[in-house]
């Protein structure tokens, strides 16, 4: 027998609370509110949600609301909303002092999104993130402890 929570089909569930960088804390903690595993939001209201996610220091939540959305996107743009939701666990990732996995994420994200960078869909700042990328491992590579880490804008202003 085991003490993990699991669902009728034995998968494991995540029921854990968590904080804010999305780490796990101890089963009778109090957590910040979690994201739904099933929820899937169309693009204008999951971009509104990750920034508002992002702009309240919780990076974690913004990649899962992101994550949501490429699970049900149009195959011409699942590489897009893998790539955001990679800038966003990057960025979590950094928070939690992970340069390396940041460092990864960022690429890898920043990699993916570049292919938007003409035509960017629903009205997403393309240009601006990867240049927010860029920086962003640059500073890893070269800054120690890095100063404040500046919040990604998703939408053109």
């Amino acid at each position: 027998m085991t003490d993990r929570d699991r669902d009728g089909a034995g998968k494991p569930l995540n029921a854990r609370p968590r904080d804010e960088l999305g780490r796990p804390l101890p089963h009778d903690a109090e957590g910040v509110p979690r994201i739904p595993d099933d929820l899937r939001l169309p693009p204008d209201e999951a971009i509104t949600e990750a920034q508002r996610l992002l702009d309240h220091g919780m990076p974690f939540h913004a990649h899962e609301i992101l994550e949501g959305t490429w699970k049900i996107a149009p195959e011409d743009e699942r590489e897009l909303w893998q790539g955001l939701a990679q800038l966003a666990v990057g960025l979590t990732h950094l928070m939690r002092g992970n340069k390396t996995g940041a460092r990864s994420l960022l690429r890898q994200g920043h990699d993916r999104i570049r292919h938007y960078e003409v035509e960017a869909p629903h009205g997403l700042d393309i240009a601006g993130l990867l240049t927010w990328s860029e920086h962003l491992t640059d500073e890893i590579d070269r800054v120690d402890p890095l100063p404040a880490t500046p919040v990604p804008r998703l939408r053109i202003p």
